[in-house]
């Protein structure tokens, strides 16, 4: 979608239907639709409007306020209960805001003074269109997730996952170890439970393991189990994970933090395939397919000694490697989507994303990957108003130039460098209406141009 007002769109034009008795007025604004490469019509009175409605498909409706013998809001009415997927923007004479915000409140998407710029009722239409153009394709996105969601709770569809899923079928048919490897917040587990859920295993349990969030000492009961009186606190015996998961998937998530000394235990109860208890001399066979994950090298670990060869040997017959999500940016549209609908009222209208949230979205490298996505998609349904999350929405660390993170050097800027960087951030804001960037600004339309060219911006003048 493009952004710069007047640029003619490839795909079938917006049509804008004109709601005006002054036929100065009337022509202008068809004028200004035409030359924006939206298609317009043009009617006198409310009465003609709605009998275009019935055989035209429109779009966008610009209206006057004052139409006798009826009026710019009883259209509106009708047009909201007839006709709710139209967008309407009506004029009002100046110093009459009141009926702005009035029409506003009755669905109205924006208003305009008249007299008015040419360039203001330019850059309106084309920020409703946008919009459109928006609802659209998030429209497409939503019928893309459910058509094509990627694969066990995954979403993406990019190449690098493509072969991640290709993976996840191909192992969910055997029953080697499997180790996957990824940063914090790829997905790992997913993964480990799509190939659980898909394999023949399905219908044992699914235990998991997370050998990062243990206390050292309670690690080796919650694998193995441990008899009652085994140590301090042990009331009563109880069952490890190893047998727990018995004809089914022993998860263990961050094998890379598990102690060195528990890892060679592990190497013996896998090898014998038998469990003994903690306090206990009884020895218990086992039955299960094991498959772990990490965020660490774990080839280095095992040079420093941090882990045991022995144990990665037996856990790395098939590797599967996560991609972070700053090298799968292409997937994080239709991520964005999918949470906007989780995070979103099922009893309310859908949520959509401004270009400019999106814009800062992908922009960003996403050091905590999915994970952190789907928090600050929480956070902006939580905090944001109305249907559309707007980029004041997000989280703060998206807020610098390009949704790039805000170090602690940025508070030392040359001044002339915060004012490009802000003056560029209200263009985006404004969708690149100068006007009303300069307004948000408090500067003049004039100065604002100067400092555009000063700062070597653009080259366009007043």
């Amino acid at each position: 979608m493009s952004e710069a007002a007047g640029v003619q769109r490839a795909t079938i034009p917006i049509t804008v239907l004109v709601v005006e008795d002054e036929e100065s007025t009337r022509k202008l604004c068809a004028d200004v639709a035409e030359s924006s490469g939206m298609k317009a019509i043009v009617t006198r009175t409310v009465e003609e409007a709605l009998r275009r409605l019935e055989t035209d498909a429109v779009d966008i409706i610009v209206t006057d306020l004052v139409l006798p013998p009826s009026s710019g809001l009883e259209l509106l009415r009708q047009v909201h209960e007839m006709y709710p997927q139209v967008a309407v923007v009506v004029m009002t004479q100046y110093g009459t805001i009141d009926s702005a915000v009035a029409a506003t409140r009755m669905g109205a998407v924006d208003y305009v003074t008249k007299p008015f710029h040419i360039e203001d009722l330019r850059a309106r239409l084309d920020r409703v269109a946008r919009d459109m153009d928006l609802d659209r394709e998030n429209r497409l996105l939503r019928e893309q997730l459910r058509s094509k969601p990627g694969f066990g709770g995954m979403i993406g569809v990019s190449a690098k996952m493509q072969r991640v899923y290709k993976m996840i079928e191909k192992v969910s048919q055997h029953e080697y170890p499997v180790l996957i490897l990824g940063e914090s917040g790829t997905g790992k587990e997913l993964v480990a439970k799509s190939i659980h859920y898909s394999g023949i295993r399905k219908e044992r349990p699914f235990a998991t393991l997370d050998c990062s969030t243990l206390v050292p000492t309670r690690t080796e009961s919650e694998l193995f189990g441990h008899r009652e009186g085994a140590f301090g606190g042990a009331m009563r015996s109880k069952q490890g994970l190893l047998e727990a998961a018995q004809g089914g998937t022993l998860f263990l998530d961050e094998i890379g933090d598990m102690p060195v000394d528990l890892q060679a235990k592990l190497v013996r109860a896998l090898q014998e395939r038998e469990v003994k208890p903690v306090g206990s001399t009884e020895r218990r066979g086992i039955n299960f397919r094991i498959i772990a994950a990490t965020k660490r090298d774990l080839e280095l670990a095992i040079r420093t000694g941090a882990f045991c060869e022995d144990l990665y040997f037996r856990l790395n017959m098939v590797q599967i490697k996560l991609p972070p999500l700053r090298e799968r940016k292409s997937d994080i549209q239709l991520m964005v989507i999918s949470f906007l609908e989780k995070f979103s009222d099922p009893h309310g209208p859908p949520r959509t994303i401004s270009d400019d949230a999106m814009r800062r979205l992908i922009a960003y490298d996403w050091p905590g990957n999915v994970r952190e996505l789907e928090d600050a998609i929480g956070r902006a349904v939580a905090v944001g108003s109305g249907t559309i999350v707007h980029a004041g929405d997000l989280p703060s660390n998206l807020h610098g130039p390009s949704g790039e993170r805000v170090s602690d050097k940025d508070e030392l800027l040359p001044i002339e460098e915060l004012e490009r960087r802000a003056i560029q951030r209200m263009l985006r804001e404004t969708g690149g209406d100068k006007l009303a960037a300069a307004r948000m600004l408090g500067i003049g339309k004039t100065t604002l141009y100067r400092k555009l060219k000063r700062y070597q911006m653009e080259e366009a003048k007043p």
